[in-house]
Formats: C-alpha cells, sequence, structure tokens
C-alpha cells in the first residue's frame, strides 16, 4: 500500500463556500491537529526526509563534529528566531503541507527536490512553489496535467494580509517562469542519478509538440487567530491569464507557528 501521512486526517474541508471579488470559488480547510504522538512522529520523519534523507545524514555530517540534531538544526532547517529563519520556516512548512495535498489527496506526482539543495537555509527556493504532474497513460496525452500552485503564509501576527491576492498575483507569473522551474528540477534529477525522474520531467518541457493540461492554485494559509473570511472577497482573479484553470485555497490552523517550531524540533531530535 502507498504510503500517506496520517496527519493529513487533520486536514478537514469545512464546507464553506467563498467566492472573490470577481466570482471564483475558494475552498477553505482547516488543520486539526492533536497530540497523537505516533503521527506527529511519523509527520516529522516525513517532513526531515523533504530536507535531508535519513541515508544520507551521516555522511553529510561525518566531518562536521556535528550529531544528526544538531547537524539539521545548524546547517539544514531554517532558525527558530532571528532574520529571515521563522518566514521561510512557516513558507516551508506550508509549500511541504501542500505539496502533500496535491500528492496524497489530489493524485499528482509532486517532485521533492526544493529544499534539500538550497545553499542558504533562511531563504525561500526561486521558482514555483509546487509543481505536480499527472500522466495518464505510458505515452503522452493531451489530459496529460501539470499543476503550478502558489502558496503564501501568515501564521502569526494580529492582522492578516492579502496572502490570497499575493498568491494570485503570483500564480499569474508561472508559466513564464514554468520552463526555467521544469528544467531545475529535472537537472536536480539528473545529478542525483535519477534518470527516470528525469524524464517524466521531460515530458512537461515542450508543450507545443507534446501538448498536456496546465492547471493553476493559489493557496493562503492563516492562523485561526488572524484569519479573516472577508479577505477572499476582497481578492479578485480577474487579472490571471488562466483564470478559468485556477484553483483558490485557504488553509487556517490553531496555533500554526507553535505547531510549525515544534515539528522542526521533533525532526531533529527524532533523526
Amino acid at each position: 500500500m502507498a504510503f500517506t501521512p496520517a496527519y493529513l486526517n487533520w486536514l478537514q474541508d469545512t464546507g464553506v463556500a467563498l467566492k472573490t471579488k470577481d466570482g471564483t470559488p475558494v475552498k477553505v480547510f482547516e488543520l486539526i491537529h492533536e497530540t497523537d504522538q505516533a503521527i506527529l512522529s511519523e509527520w516529522a520523519k516525513h517532513f526531515r526526509s523533504q530536507y535531508c534523507s535519513d541515508l544520507d545524514i551521516d555522511f553529510l555530517r561525518e566531518f562536521t563534529g556535528k550529531n544528526r540534531a544538531e547537524y539539521l538544526n545548524d546547517l539544514k532547517f531554517p532558525t527558530k528566531t532571528g532574520g529571515f529563519g521563522p518566514g521561510t520556516r512557516s513558507g516551508d512548512f506550508a509549500e511541504i503541507l501542500v505539496s502533500d495535498y496535491l500528492e496524497f489527496i489530489s493524485g499528482y506526482w509532486v517532485p521533492r527536490t526544493r529544499y534539500d539543495r538550497k545553499t542558504i537555509r533562511n531563504e525561500s527556493t526561486k521558482g514555483s512553489d509546487v509543481l505536480g504532474f499527472k500522466m495518464l497513460s505510458p505515452t503522452d496525452s493531451p489530459d496529460d496535467c501539470l499543476a503550478m500552485y502558489e502558496v503564501k503564509a501568515q501564521l502569526s501576527g494580529k492582522k492578516a494580509s492579502e496572502r490570497l491576492q499575493v498568491a494570485i498575483d503570483d500564480s499569474g507569473k508561472d508559466n513564464v517562469r514554468k520552463a526555467e522551474s521544469l528544467n531545475a528540477i529535472r537537472q536536480r534529477f539528473y545529478e542525483a542519478g535519477s534518470i527516470q525522474d528525469a524524464q517524466k520531467i521531460g515530458r512537461f518541457q515542450n508543450p507545443v509538440d507534446r501538448p498536456y493540461k496546465d492547471v493553476y492554485g493559489a493557496v493562503a494559509l492563516y492562523e485561526n487567530g488572524i484569519y479573516e473570511p472577508l479577505e477572499a472577497s476582497s481578492s479578485d482573479a480577474t487579472g490571471h491569464p488562466s483564470k478559468n484553470s485556477l484553483a483558490l485555497i485557504i488553509i487556517k490552523g490553531k496555533d500554526f507557528m507553535k505547531l510549525v517550531h515544534s515539528l522542526y524540533k521533533r525532526a531533529a531530535d527524532e533523526a
């Protein structure tokens, strides 16, 4: 049976029906997390693997003088405090959560190449936030899909900012930077010796000769205490070049940043 993170059972569709100013529907989810130690440990292991495989960590830390937890905290994970660290943590967490949603709930293949090759841990990786691929047959099908999702998070603070609108605006640029993002993913697979996965990416690099469907998404994550439903109704997707294939999602949750920090800590402590 294929692995599906158990924590995703905590991601609940609220059934709330919101719309933007231009009438685009917005789905609202809530992450209702619990203190189930087994599920949190499984989640932490999955989360840690985005940054460093458990099979590689001992080789990578070998000459650093650091144990596993120190290596992850000092060299891999964004910092808990200072500079861009907390913001990078919340952004990475949000993108990984949406990656899991696309892969394990929506049925896309989502390459996990965005975090393990970071050269500056307190910076977000450039390019489209999340790319997912759906190939319907061994041969090319015009119904194959490339999903490009932009993800913005505000997991702390006193007042909500326009995270959904920013995600919509950034999503409108994804088709322009698609070629660069695909090339970066394919190159990382090639460098890692994952030739079969690199070839899968190649299927989507020439849409003129090998057509497929582009699907877009804009996701905003909010701490419950600052979540404002009216933010959706003030957002506007009119200017998005592919509005008809744009999915809008809001994910809210209680004590979101506390959860993020605890997940990073558990991921290091249990390595």
